[in-house]
């Protein structure tokens, strides 16, 4: 986990790309997260990018114009010609950061290398996204202790946080197959609720719909089953991370989240951001990990000193709603809440070192979920269940429109950032996904 900054991290650095040095742009020379793209309403081929301003260098391209020559092998041209990353995620945090210096490199004002890489940009306004990696398998973890003791006093008024979970990172296995890019479109979940003092559950559509701010952590190169990955090597096995809406029925998840956890509440839809920003990007924006003295303080396996000097993330998260009526009459979405990831109260090395503590073996392009990200104070939460208490006090927005839970027509927009004085903005893009009405019964 050792933290080390190098030339790529240089807050002076400028890119031939003029809308990268943009003081608001979400990704400058010194972010360059990876994607997956196409041009937009084309058949082509899906192929990696990597997003520099407000455009996207095609890396096929790029290496067929010769910029990453020192990487040259059968592997990394398999890799860099694929339609997702999970062939370069494999290839290990050694070549991606080679291949992170060649791209700084060839991207800088002065660049002998920008003649040959003009033709390899599209405009991100004329490009569409898939899902960045082949997620084979999902794992949500339930990091926020602020989200954990909201949620557990609407649920469990008189035992709100569970003994176990200051000592373990709680988490369940999700459903992948469900997984879309930013821009999904799905309809309102069927199933059974037990509607307030019903002798029994009635079936159709969820009612109580709301979203989950997290982060979304993808794994790079794995390890072999019945082994573990350490937490002081725990973060050299992550590729990067982006942003994730859980989706959840909350109405369902009441009725059947007892005694095994979510199942159909949150198995319909999940929605990341196109970008996946590398940990090396943002190294300079780390923070200290801390566990309060009167807490448990973790077990070996998930204590070290790198942990407690940069363990946590300074990764600001915001949340916006935009209505149907809103968007008919031309109006910005609304800012719901604000939130910060350097709240959690268990790191992304920690979810690492514990997944694999028992010998399970991840692989490159599983998705590990953060959990819903909320602050300290009631404006940083997470979720509608938490702004709104429960469903009890609706949410006044500014047209006059009011929510308590997410209406047919929402369209839900995440956006995340790092910024310190001194040092560019490295941004996350955004993540946003619309509820549709539900199918007929």
């Amino acid at each position: 986990m050792t933290i080390q900054l190098n030339e790529t991290h240089d807050a002076g650095l400028r890119s031939w790309v003029g809308s990268a040095n943009d003081a608001q742009c979400d990704f400058p020379i010194q972010n360059l997260p990876y994607g997956v793209f196409r041009s937009s309403g084309s058949a082509e081929a899906f192929r990696i990018g990597v997003a520099i301003g407000d455009q996207i260098l095609d890396l096929k391209a790029a290496h067929a114009a010769g910029i990453f020559a020192t990487l040259k092998s059968p592997q990394f041209d398999q890799a860099i010609a694929s339609a997702s990353l999970n062939a370069l995620m494999d290839l290990g945090n050694t070549t991606w950061g080679i291949l992170r210096l060649l791209l700084s490199r060839a991207l800088r004002e002065g660049s002998p290398q920008q003649t040959s890489l003009q033709a390899a940009l599209i405009a991100q306004a004329d490009a569409e996204y898939a899902l960045p990696a082949q997620i084979g398998d999902y794992t949500d973890f339930y990091t926020s202790i602020h989200h954990a003791t909201a949620v557990g006093k609407l649920f469990r008024p008189d035992n709100p946080l569970l003994p176990n979970y200051k000592w373990v990172p709680i988490g369940y296995h999700g459903r992948s197959s469900s997984i879309g890019v930013s821009g999904q479109r799905f309809r309102r979940p069927l199933g059974q609720t037990m509607p307030p003092n019903a002798a029994t559950p009635v079936f159709g559509p969820a009612k109580r719909m709301d979203y989950e701010l997290e982060i979304g952590i993808f794994i790079g190169n794995g390890n072999a089953p019945g082994d573990a990955i350490n937490i002081e090597e725990a973060e050299s096995h992550v590729f990067g991370l982006c942003l994730l809406n859980d989706w959840s029925a909350r109405d369902m998840q009441a009725w059947e989240y007892q005694p095994l956890g979510p199942f159909l509440a949150k198995n319909f839809a999940s929605t990341i951001s196109p970008w996946i920003v590398t940990l090396e990007a943002l190294a300079p924006y780390r923070h200290p990990w801390q566990r309060e003295t009167t807490d448990p303080q973790p077990l070996a396996y998930l204590e070290s000193p790198e942990l407690r000097q940069h363990g946590a993330f300074d990764v600001e998260l915001e949340v916006l709603l935009q209505t149907k009526t809103m968007r008919e009459q031309g109006l910005a979405a609304q800012r719901l809440s604000l939130s910060n990831f350097r709240h959690s109260y268990w790191s992304v090395s920690q979810l690492v070192a514990h997944h694999t503590v028992n010998g399970c073996n991840l692989r490159a392009g599983d998705l590990l979920g953060s959990g819903t990200q909320s602050g300290p104070t009631p404006e940083e939460a997470g979720s509608l269940l938490e702004l709104t208490a429960g469903g009890k006090q609706a949410l006044t927005l500014a047209n006059g429109e009011q929510r308590v839970f997410i209406e047919d027509g929402d369209t839900i927009i995440m956006r995340g950032w790092t910024q310190k004085p001194g040092l560019p903005r490295i941004g996350f893009g955004e993540v946003a996904g619309t509820l549709l009405p539900a199918r007929s019964v």
